[in-house]
């Protein structure tokens, strides 16, 4: 049997086996919360989510309320249990550990890229971030996927049900460690998944470019600019949880930070 088609057997048993798997418990963490030397001190929860959350959002809503003008955290409109279950640090190892992933720096233009096994991205490089570092010092997993290896994985998962007109949903899967994430930048619409972990979001209005440095980590800004900032030039924030997805519209600033090991997919609307 070829390479390729050993490993699609292989996520086919793993997804028909999953709800056994997690009723007995092992969904959990999937594996990913590890510990580790320098575990950053200020990784903290918002003092209050200023970003609304909707379980009950029609598409009708969607299109009038939020698409255009503002984030929406959007929860319980898909069910991806096998695929939270196939993003396990296991399974995800034992099936594409030898594979070459692409990795950026976590700076805002991210022109830096290295690429190597991602077993060796998940052993050596997932420590916390160290708050001293530089964005482009910090190297994250986050887009550059190889579609063709990757969509054995990528089938099973469920997007949120709402696009817009004109526009292509394109997946970018990433896994990163506490404390690290990407900071302000801008693109087109998407909605941004946790699969496992929590991730904490910054988001101004397009107009409302944030202070921030391009090579400075989310995590230097949080620390150092963040506490200074009055209460009118506060972000939109929110942590996402697990199983959530936040949906966030065309140009709009955003910073993200991992609160612990997260894995994570978006859905770009391009």
């Amino acid at each position: 049997m070829a390479r390729g088609s050993q490993r699609l057997l292989l996520l086919v048993l793993w997804a028909l086996a999953a709800p056994r798997r997690a009723a007995s418990g092992l969904a959990g963490d999937g594996g990913w919360q590890r510990g580790g030397p320098g575990a950053p001190a200020a990784v903290a929860e918002e003092e209050r989510c200023t970003v609304e959350r909707r379980a009950d959002l029609t598409y009708a809503e969607f299109v009038q309320r939020y698409a255009f003008h503002r984030p929406v955290i959007l929860s319980g409109l898909t069910d991806n249990t096998r695929f939270r279950a196939l993003c396990s640090r296991d399974r995800l190892l034992a099936l594409f550990g030898d594979r070459v992933v692409r990795l950026s720096t976590a700076n805002t233009f991210s022109y830096q890229k290295v690429d190597l096994p991602f077993r060796q991205y998940v052993e050596q490089l997932l420590w916390p971030q160290d708050p001293a570092s530089l964005g482009n010092d910090t190297l994250y997993f986050f887009g550059d996927n190889n579609f063709t290896e990757w969509a054995p994985l990528f089938q099973h998962y469920s997007p949120p049900p709402f696009g817009l007109l004109g526009t292509t949903p394109a997946y970018s899967f990433g896994i990163a460690g506490s404390g690290s994430g990407v900071p302000f930048h801008w693109h087109g619409p998407g909605f941004s998944e946790v699969i496992y972990g929590r991730k904490r979001w910054f988001l101004y209005p397009p107009e409302k470019t944030p202070e921030f440095h391009p090579n400075k980590t989310t995590l230097a800004w949080l620390q150092d600019t963040y506490p200074a900032l009055a209460p009118s030039n506060r972000p939109l924030e929110c942590t996402i949880q697990a199983g959530e997805a936040l949906y966030f519209p065309d140009r709009w600033w955003h910073a993200t930070l991992n609160l612990e090991t997260s894995v994570f997919i978006s859905t770009f609307l391009g």
